[in-house]
């Protein structure tokens, strides 16, 4: 399954992240097939991606993780959904 995620790059305590296109079997740091964009959080919170190649590959069939998504919904790539994710967490039962 090819993914869209984020690859880390940049020094200690000063992340710098590239929005890549990667076979989600490879290694996180491993190589990739495409890079869509850059995303640099200490400078701002949006991210530079090329919209096309983004749209392109969301039509091939690439998957998004949840921060990548996130990004793609802020640069225009793709529209919100209504609901992004299932609950991380787990409802308590009352006894």
């Amino acid at each position: 399954m090819v993914k869209m995620r984020l690859f880390r790059m940049g020094d200690k305590k000063n992340p710098i992240y590239r929005v890549v296109v990667a076979d989600s079997r490879k290694a996180m740091h491993g190589e990739y097939i495409d890079c869509i964009g850059h995303y640099n959080p200490s400078v701002s919170a949006d991210a530079d991606i090329d919209v096309a190649k983004a749209k392109d590959w969301i039509a091939k069939g690439a998957q998004p993780t949840e921060t990548v998504k996130n990004l793609l919904v802020k640069a225009g790539a793709m529209e919100k959904s209504a609901k992004l994710s299932a609950p991380k967490t787990k409802t308590k039962k009352s006894k």
